[in-house]
């Protein structure tokens, strides 16, 4: 479920699951049990299995919107992937990223452009360039400042903002009309916002698309979609030059395509996604409720979507604050709840959602008295530091 136990045998309740990839709960029982029927019949083989097509299959038949689905292992290997398709499909180099948007992936292409940028050639970083969600002026300047070159336009389709003014559509209309693919890297939101994908949410067709962590409730799987045009390119069955697409040598392994197709078979059958939005909307309503209670709502906000929950710590002079996020951790740790996020399960009950409700309301009574006499006073160790740093 949502519990996790430490190596002392101290219990917590967990959010994030996994960084967002066990949606269900952990040791979900229909997804472990066809993961370990699977194990009796062989992990890897030389030549592809019927399980990776009825995968696909299984796929397919929720992501309404896609034609063609590769599986890989994690998001980073799909967006890259999606990446090169993008290049070879259009013949440009350069790539158009949303720069409010955490992370793409590991490779050269996006990490270039954070302050972890050791061991990547500047000439990498030089085919990125970046824009700001729901700023279309911002997507148009892109195509401006590098006339010809933009292969695709990549975001997600939301993070902690809503798009507005139609703002994914706008930018659908602006890639036909300059040439270029459009990308959604549905790592986070597929599975979370709607079984279907947020692109079915938000009723925008992208060409490419990628998604992963919730697709198999934490088992290894991650998956490239989209426009059979475009996806087929990485095939056989073409006659223009060819793309070496994806490789690996565990990006068919059976066991997480088979609970692959079992979690996709949980959300067709339970009303998954509408439970996640729901508890998240409770532990959001309470612990909104106990931030107004304390008067700290300059200091520490709830952001996003009730379904993926997160939220920011700020000091006495409203700034983000690493610290401030550490005491928090700690509070929180202490009381028997892990909230890196408050990103819910479709295995929170009301019960747990309660109890991490009033772990917040005490650890946020520490908070408070950090914000007057300092946080320092208060944190037992080192302050957490941010992923993207250029030294240690």
């Amino acid at each position: 479920g949502c519990q996790v136990w430490d190596a002392a045998g101290r219990e917590y309740i967990e959010y994030g699951m996994g960084l967002r990839a066990v949606t269900l709960g952990h040791t979900y029982p229909e997804v472990d049990a066809a993961a370990i029927a699977q194990l009796a019949n062989g992990l890897n083989f030389n030549r592809p299995t019927p399980i990776e097509v009825e995968c696909a299959e299984t796929f397919l038949s929720l992501i309404d919107r896609a034609e063609m689905v590769k599986f890989t292992k994690d998001g980073s290997t799909a967006t890259t992937a999606a990446l090169k398709l993008a290049r070879a499909y259009t013949g440009r180099d350069m790539v158009a990223l949303c720069a409010d948007h955490p992370f793409f992936s590991y490779d050269d292409w996006f990490i270039g452009t954070t302050a972890m940028d050791g061991g990547i050639p500047s000439l990498n970083v030089s085919l990125t360039t970046t824009f700001r969600y729901n700023d279309l002026a911002s997507v148009r300047e892109c195509f401006e400042r590098h006339p010809g070159r933009i292969a695709c336009v990549m975001l997600e389709p939301a993070r902690t903002d809503e798009p507005k003014d139609d703002f994914l559509h706008a930018v659908r209309k602006l890639c036909d009309e300059q040439g270029a693919l459009l990308v959604l890297d549905e790592t986070i939101t597929g599975f979370r916002w709607d079984a279907r994908g947020a692109q079915h949410v938000y009723g925008v067709t992208p060409d490419l698309s990628t998604f992963g962590k919730a697709m198999a409730n934490g088992y290894a799987v991650s998956a490239l979609a989209g426009r059979r045009e475009v996806m087929d390119l990485g095939g056989i069955r073409h006659a223009r030059e060819r793309v070496f697409l994806l490789s690996t040598t565990h990006g068919a392994e059976t066991a997480s395509l088979a609970a692959a197709m079992a979690t996709m078979r949980v959300y067709g059958s339970e009303p998954v996604t509408e439970r996640l939005h729901a508890a998240g909307a409770r532990l959001r309503a309470g612990v909104q409720r106990e931030i107004d209670a304390l008067g700290l709502n300059a200091h520490f906000k709830l952001v996003g979507r009730d379904c993926s929950l997160l939220y920011a710590t700020l000091d006495t002079d409203g700034k983000p604050s690493q610290a401030f996020r550490t005491l928090f951790l700690q509070e929180t740790i202490a009381r028997g709840v892990i909230a890196p996020s408050l990103i819910v399960s479709y295995s929170h009950r009301d019960e747990d959602i309660d109890r991490t409700v009033q772990a917040i309301a005490e650890s946020l009574v520490i908070y408070q008295r950090a914000l007057a006499d300092g946080v320092d006073a208060h944190l037992v160790g080192a302050a957490v530091k941010p992923v993207y740093r250029q030294f240690n």
